[in-house]
């Protein structure tokens, strides 16, 4: 392990594995993502600053700000000057696991070979299938 880094607002912790071959930065997204889903991380909680991160977690900050801007991007994080980042307002925590659902689905099936217009038709297939059930 890389290292520890405690969240100061609920005592949680945040560990990477180099050795895993899941990226670092993926790691950091997936363990924030999971600690709102959990409830450990609530609305307003303030993560730690990049530059604090990465230098516990002995990563480069590049790779910590791409973690920070996929949660933002995925509306789970909003970055304020003095604020910092802090979990966004109005996620709860059944959003953040569509939302992991849907982001590990969809690599799946590009993975696969599908483009976006097949895996939309197979989600409204799947989605009237289920309705006609």
């Amino acid at each position: 392990m890389a290292g520890t880094e405690h969240l100061p607002a609920s005592g949680l912790h945040l560990e990477i594995d180099l050795a895993s071959g899941v990226p670092p930065y993926e790691q950091i997204r997936s363990q924030v993502v999971a600690h709102v889903a959990a409830e450990r991380l609530v609305v307003g909680d303030r993560l730690p600053t990049i530059r604090a991160l990465a230098a516990d977690l002995g990563l480069a900050a590049g790779t910590v700000a791409r973690a920070y801007r996929e949660l933002e991007s995925a509306g789970i994080t909003t970055t304020h000057r003095r604020a910092g980042t802090v979990v966004a307002d109005g996620v709860a925590p059944t959003d953040v696991v569509a939302r992991q659902a849907a982001r590990t689905f969809v690599a799946a099936v590009r993975e696969a070979g599908l483009d976006d217009d097949a895996i939309v038709d197979l989600v409204r297939g799947e989605l009237l299938r289920r309705h006609s059930d």
